[in-house]
């Protein structure tokens, strides 16, 4: 019996060496990172300010990545790291 599916490069097979390391439209300098609970894909070198921007969350609210606070002034400059747990937190207000 003939297995035709030798003829066939498997799928997630990697690309040659030399060959472009992107597959399928999906950008291998991406990170992954957890936006309030929620996964979300980033450019390399992205920023909790383009994780704000992605959620579009107006202030007042507090960021925090890993579980420590981010202040304002620096939410431009902090970087994000693949693997990174990103929360905005708005206050709740009412009475």
């Amino acid at each position: 019996m003939t297995d035709s599916s030798h003829s066939n490069p498997h799928p997630h097979s990697r690309p040659p060496s030399g060959a472009p390391a992107q597959a399928a439209g999906k950008n291998t300098d991406d990170i992954h990172v957890t936006i309030n609970e929620e996964a979300h894909q980033l450019r390399a070198g992205a920023t909790l300010a383009d994780a704000i921007e992605r959620i579009g969350i107006r202030p007042p609210f507090a960021a925090a990545v890993n579980l420590s606070f981010v202040p304002r002034s620096q939410h431009g400059t902090h970087p994000l790291h693949n693997g990174d747990r990103v929360e905005l937190i708005a206050p709740i207000t009412g009475g």
